[in-house]
């Protein structure tokens, strides 16, 4: 006896069975931090390796597409206007230590040499 209705084939099931898990998932670790009544111990070593964290999500999305192009392969050139952006990215991020404004100042370069140049 099949539970799932007939409409549902087997690996829609799946997809569906998918998303509420990670619906579920999602919501219970966002939420974790809100559960407490108080603010939960942290060893100091871990408060200062979470200041780095937002810098490191950013790389982490960046490198690889600066890096790779739609082939996959590492095609740099210099009319690329991603190559142009990072600099002054990294840049202002020397200079002033923000990471929204790192973002900022890579996009400033970014737009105008892709969207006016087409780079």
């Amino acid at each position: 006896m099949n539970i799932l209705p007939h409409i549902l084939d087997s690996e829609q099931a799946r997809l569906w069975l998918a998303i509420a898990g990670l619906t579920v998932v999602t919501i219970l670790t966002r939420a974790f931090f809100m559960i407490p009544r108080r603010e939960l111990p942290m060893p100091q070593w871990l408060r200062r390796g979470l200041r780095y964290a937002p810098l490191a999500a950013l790389a982490a999305v960046i490198v690889p597409e600066l890096m790779a192009t739609e082939t996959g392969t590492l095609a740099l050139s210099w009319q690329d206007a991603r190559l142009w952006a990072a600099p002054a990215a990294c840049g202002y991020y020397y200079w002033r230590r923000g990471i929204m404004g790192t973002i900022v100042a890579g996009m400033l370069v970014y737009l105008p040499l892709r969207l006016l140049l087409g780079w």
